[in-house]
């Protein structure tokens, strides 16, 4: 049986390895929480946010993003937020999420820790309870405050270390290179803390290096500019580094002209262990299941690669061993049955 690409790619066993909680808070639901908080937004309907929602570059995606995420005040907002993306992953054929949160968005502007925390906590559960999707927390930190604030929100982190997976590091990346917060990622690992951090999407290679070699990172995020040195290029697949790419992000932020320009598979080619991500589908157009498709579409990816790449994303996740081998099973059985 030969099944049309989309049903294929919606079909088909996945991880998500790069999600900005924060970036899934559709329009609709912002205007919801804001009603319910009491909070006024500088946008009179849902189509005026949608409107605004065409970026040059990072920094007037974040400028939004960071406004848009004032709504978010209360644990239960928290978890309808987590609970809107984990059904909508779901449908796309996700079994496995490794979800980023910025505590500091929130805690900076007086909601406490555990506020943000057990609502998405509680959304993991329930997502695991009604669809059978796993998931896990990293916590990331934002690059243009400093590693003092870093260390401040790992601290406040203390109590919940046994439920978070991971450390990461993101925002404003040009400017503030990974090196600023080599201190807070030992301290993190030397707490059990995997580490992940987006380097090379705006930022140069020299950024990779540096997530490698002071960060001891355990998967970049983004990476594409990895591809403009050789070395880099080779040493990342020799360590079996994986890259969490998103391309729709990449798009609409500018970091490739075009999808038909896009080096997805490229870094399939030289042997790069990419993975297809949504970053924060809400703003960029689409979740993991559409990134896949509109690549799929520019650059005429063959099943084979898509295969590829799903099993990338679980390989390149924090899961035990037994598990990944499971869903790549599920992943060949669904690849030979299509």
């Amino acid at each position: 049986m030969v099944v049309e690409l989309e049903a294929f790619v919606r079909g088909l066993p996945k991880a998500e390895l790069h999600l900005h909680i924060e970036g899934s808070l559709e329009p609709e639901l912002m205007f919801a929480l804001a009603r319910r908080n009491g909070v006024a937004l500088p946008y009179d309907s849902v189509e005026a946010v949608r409107a605004a929602y065409a970026f040059s570059n990072l920094q007037d995606f974040l400028d939004i993003y960071y406004a848009g995420a004032g709504v978010l005040q209360t644990r239960q907002d928290f978890h309808d937020l987590a609970m809107a993306y984990f059904d909508r992953a779901a449908a796309d054929g996700v079994r496995h999420a490794e979800i980023m949160f910025d505590p500091q968005t929130h805690t900076d502007r007086g909601v406490p820790f555990a506020e943000v925390i057990e609502g998405l906590l509680s959304a993991m559960a329930e997502a695991q309870a009604r669809h059978g999707l796993s998931s896990a927390l990293i916590m990331s930190f934002l690059r243009h405050l400093s590693q003092d604030a870093a260390f401040a929100t790992l601290a406040m982190a203390e109590p919940w270390l046994d439920r978070i997976a991971a450390v990461g590091l993101d925002s404003s990346e040009v400017g503030h290179p990974p090196s600023k917060f080599a201190e807070v990622f030992a301290a993190a690992a030397a707490k059990g803390l995997r580490r992940v951090a987006h380097a090379g999407e705006e930022g140069p290679p020299a950024y990779v290096h540096e997530a490698l070699d002071l960060l001891d990172v355990d998967r970049i995020d983004h990476g594409n500019r990895a591809l403009e040195d050789a070395g880099l290029v080779a040493r990342l697949v020799e360590q079996g580094m994986t890259l969490t790419v998103c391309p729709l992000s990449n798009h609409k932020l500018c970091v490739v002209g075009d999808l038909a320009d896009h080096p997805l598979d490229r870094m399939l080619a030289l042997g790069l262990k990419a993975t297809v991500n949504s970053d924060d589908p809400a703003y960029f157009g689409g979740y993991v299941a559409d990134n896949y498709l509109a690549v799929a579409k520019a650059r005429s990816l063959s099943r084979a690669d898509l295969v590829q790449l799903a099993r990338n994303s679980f390989a390149g996740s924090f899961l035990p061993t037994d598990a990944i081998a499971r869903h790549l099973e599920e992943i060949d059985a669904y690849a030979a049955a299509s």
